[in-house]
């Protein structure tokens, strides 16, 4: 117990200096506020991390880890919902919308993705005494898996369309709260391994656990919901000094910051040998993203004063094309509930490649690589295709065979 409250001490005194910071308003130079609130981001992806471990007592997993990244992408959603209500009444902020939900969907999989697994398969490695090329996943997240492949095929609409309306919204809204009542629905599975902070939470009593847990869930979305945002702004306002451009940090330093928490915390579980936690976290935060933050952007846009529907310009449509195209090779290549390294080294480079191929031709082609990685995929694990795309719909939950 006096580990714990040692732990949670620490991570208070971390957050501390950026709330006062941000409920006062004081003016500090963009280093120093870089610094407090990006240690307060920090400290709540631990308490965050925590308390989503020690919930999975209580409740199904996939339950846990969908709180778990609805709370860590929730900076993303205040950034991008700013600029899309914005939007409504200056017209330029529609690409800075795009711009920030495309860079942080290709931010989240071509490099959190595959940093993850690259550090789990690293540590499965060092415990093994044997090299471990593929990361296998638990059963449980063909559900989220599935969510994600109908998502990432539905989403090419936008792209051909060149538009995002707000009835695709709505429908996007919609299956987001289906993915949710879903994962709530899964029974709890044997009591997980946990260790440090978590494990004494988790061996509390229920009286004492649950409303602690809660309470720490609460503490870890109040942190990140007022440092994330300043902590992006001093991100921005220090890559201005340094004579950054503002699209660039809009569509990739800002993301960066946003997308610090589930970062931090999927991090956190791979390096605790549960790799299967860690990608399973980014692919729920995957779902948000491409479900629930895409259906949100006309609806902000609309309260803001726009027309409901976003018209996106060549620029955008390529930038959601490549965003796409790139989901599908990572649900592609999942389709087995085994991530290898190779699909992790691919995502990784790939992602890479596109800051030396700022043509749009360049991009265009790296489009057309993506899908024809993903297609040599599908290809390959074809007989998990059709158990992938039934999983959101199945209504009990079944030994998955195919895994195996």
């Amino acid at each position: 117990m006096k580990v714990l409250l040692r732990s949670l001490s620490l991570c208070g005194a971390l957050a501390t200096p950026a709330l006062v910071l941000r409920l006062t308003g004081a003016a500090v130079v963009p280093w120093l506020a870089l610094l407090l609130f990006g240690a307060a981001v920090v400290a709540a992806s631990f308490v965050l991390a925590w308390a989503a471990e020690a919930a999975q007592v209580d409740i199904s997993g996939g339950l846990a880890i969908a709180l778990l990244a609805l709370i860590a992408v929730l900076p993303e959603y205040v950034v991008d919902l700013y600029f899309a209500y914005t939007a409504g009444q200056n017209p330029e902020f529609v690409a800075y919308a795009a711009a920030n939900m495309t860079g942080s969907n290709r931010l989240l999989l071509g490099l959190g993705w595959s940093t993850v697994v690259l550090i789990s398969l690293k540590v499965a490695s060092r415990r093994s005494g044997r090299t471990v090329r593929e990361l296998v996943l638990d059963p449980s997240h063909r559900t989220e898996l599935g969510f994600l492949a109908v998502a990432s095929v539905v989403a090419f609409v936008v792209p051909v369309s060149g538009q995002i309306t707000l009835v695709f919204g709505l429908a996007m809204l919609g299956f987001f709260g289906f993915y949710l009542w879903k994962v709530s629905r899964a029974e709890v599975s044997e009591e997980p391994d946990l260790v440090g902070p978590a494990a004494t939470i988790g061996a509390l009593a229920p009286a004492v656990r649950r409303p602690l847990v809660a309470a720490l869930f609460v503490f870890a979305a109040v942190v990140i919901l007022l440092c994330a945002e300043p902590f992006a702004h001093a991100l921005i306002d220090t890559g201005t000094q340094l004579g950054v451009d503002r699209f660039l940090l809009v569509q990739w330093l800002a993301p960066l910051a946003s997308e610090a928490p589930e970062f931090i915390v999927a991090i956190l579980f791979a390096l605790r040998g549960n790799g299967s936690a860690a990608i399973g976290t980014l692919i729920s935060s995957k779902v948000n993203q491409w479900t629930l933050l895409v259906g949100s952007l006309p609806l902000a846009y609309l309260i803001g004063g726009g027309s409901g529907t976003l018209a996106l310009d060549a620029r955008q449509v390529e930038e959601f094309l490549l965003t796409a195209t790139q989901t599908l090779l990572g649900v592609s290549a999942l389709l087995a509930l085994r991530f290898p390294r190779w699909a992790a080294w691919t995502l990784l480079t790939l992602f890479a490649a596109q800051f030396a191929l700022p043509g749009q031709e360049a991009r265009y082609a790296l489009c057309a690589l993506y899908a024809a990685i993903a297609v040599a995929a599908l290809v390959r694990n074809r007989k998990h295709i059709v158990p992938t795309f039934l999983a959101p719909f199945r209504s009990s939950p079944s030994r998955d065979l195919t895994s195996v």
